[in-house]
C-alpha cells in the first residue's frame, strides 16, 4: 500500500481566503491531503477562494483531531512561532511529512507540539499569514529537495496560457 508522503493540517483556520491560497500552494507543491480542524472555515467555506479548483483533486477534509488524521509514517512537523523552535532556514525535512500550522489569531496547542517530531519557524519579523506561511514551508521543501523539477518545460506546462514571454539574451 502507498501512504502520502505529503499532508497538510490547519488547526482552526479562521479564512476561507487563506484555506483557498493553503489549496492552491497545495496543487502548486504536491501536497496529496490537506486536513482542517474546527467550525470557523466550515461554516465560510461557502466563500471559498480555491482559484485552481484544487479541492477536486486534493482532498480538504475536515477532521475532528489533526492527530487522528497524520497518515502512517509520516513525521509530524508543527510550524509555529513557539519559544525552542528550529529555524525554517536550518531545517531537514522529512521525506514523509505531515505539516500542521496555527490558526491565524491564535497558537498550537502544547499537546500537538509535544507530539511532533520537529517545531520549525520562518525567522521573520513579525508573523505571516496562513498562506503565507504555508507557501514558504513547502518552497522551502522543494528547494531543499534533490528531486525538483527545472527548466522550460516545467514553466511552460506551469504558467498562465496568456504568457508567452521569453528570455532573450543574458540575464543580468
Amino acid at each position: 500500500m502507498t501512504y502520502p508522503k505529503l499532508c497538510i493540517g490547519l488547526n482552526n483556520p479562521k479564512s476561507p481566503t487563506n484555506v483557498g491560497a493553503v489549496m492552491r500552494a497545495a496543487g502548486c507543491f504536491g501536497v496529496d491531503a490537506v486536513f482542517y480542524t474546527g467550525e470557523r472555515y466550515a461554516r465560510a467555506r461557502k466563500f471559498s477562494t480555491d482559484t485552481k479548483q484544487v479541492s477536486r483533486s486534493i482532498p480538504l477534509t475536515g477532521v475532528d483531531s489533526l492527530l487522528e488524521a497524520v497518515p502512517e509514517g509520516a513525521a509530524i512537523v508543527c510550524v509555529e512561532l513557539v519559544e525552542g523552535a528550529q529555524p525554517l532556514n536550518a531545517f531537514q525535512h522529512p521525506e514523509n511529512a505531515f505539516y500542521i500550522f496555527g490558526p491565524e489569531d491564535g497558537t498550537l496547542s502544547q499537546g500537538l507540539v509535544d507530539r511532533a517530531q520537529a517545531v520549525v519557524y520562518i525567522p521573520t519579523v513579525g508573523c505571516l499569514n496562513l498562506a503565507a506561511t504555508v507557501n514558504v514551508v513547502l518552497y522551502d521543501r522543494l528547494a531543499k529537495s534533490a528531486n525538483a523539477t527545472q527548466g522550460d518545460e516545467l514553466i511552460r506546462s506551469s504558467r498562465d496560457k496568456n504568457n508567452r514571454v521569453k528570455v532573450r539574451g543574458e540575464p543580468l
